[in-house]
This record gives structure tokens, sequence and C-alpha cells, in this order.
């Protein structure tokens, strides 16, 4: 059984990736990389990944984010996170990774950061 769904859905200019369930070495993590990485191949560059069901993220998830967050940045795309978790939110705040991600609360806020 997966431990990872994704739902891609597209808003405005914004392809956003509905996870839920956990982000952990192995699974998520990998399902999460393809993702990221079929978008990129297809052209879409503002990504946008609501982590609102994601009720368990590994150092290997966080991992997986910020690699995400990379290769979109250097292919002259962005990434950023909606609806953290308390726990996730903790967890890159301890990580000192909350500086690197913008992240909302509120889609439509997100989605107007974008800049249509």
């Amino acid at each position: 059984m997966a431990h990872l769904t994704i739902n891609e859905r597209t808003a405005e200019n914004v392809t956003i990736l509905d996870l839920d369930g956990k982000i952990t070495i192995g699974d998520g993590s990998v399902q999460l990389r393809e993702a990221v990485r079929k978008l990129l191949e297809q052209g879409h560059k503002n990504l946008l990944i609501d982590l609102g069901k994601v009720d368990y993220v590994d150092s290997s998830g966080i991992g997986e984010l910020v690699s995400c967050y990379t290769t979109t940045k250097n292919q002259g795309g962005q990434l950023k996170l909606l609806n953290l978790t308390k726990k996730i939110q903790d967890l890159l705040s301890i990580t000192k990774l909350l500086t690197v991600f913008e992240t909302f609360e509120s889609e439509s806020e997100a989605l107007a950061s974008y800049g249509g």
C-alpha cells in the first residue's frame, strides 16, 4: 500500500499537488520527487505543495522537499508550501528551513503570490 497519495490540479497558472499520507524514506519521498520532476519536464514551473493532510514527515521527507525546491528553482520555477501542519512547521523551524520555503495558510494567498 502506498503511504502517500498525490493529487494534481491546476489553479490559474499554478500546479497544486495535494499530498495525503506520509513523506518518508522510500515510499513518499520517491513519489514526491517523481511527481515534481515530471511536472518540471512538462514545463510546469509554478508548484504549490499542499501538506494539510500529511500526517508524518521524516528527515528523508524533509530532504526531499528541499531537493524539490532546489530543482524547481534551478529550472527557473517556484515551489511553495501550503497548509503546513503544526508538526511539519515545527520540524521546518527546528531545521531552520522555515526561512527557505515560502509557506501559506490560504490557497488564494499562495496563488496570488506567484504574480499570475
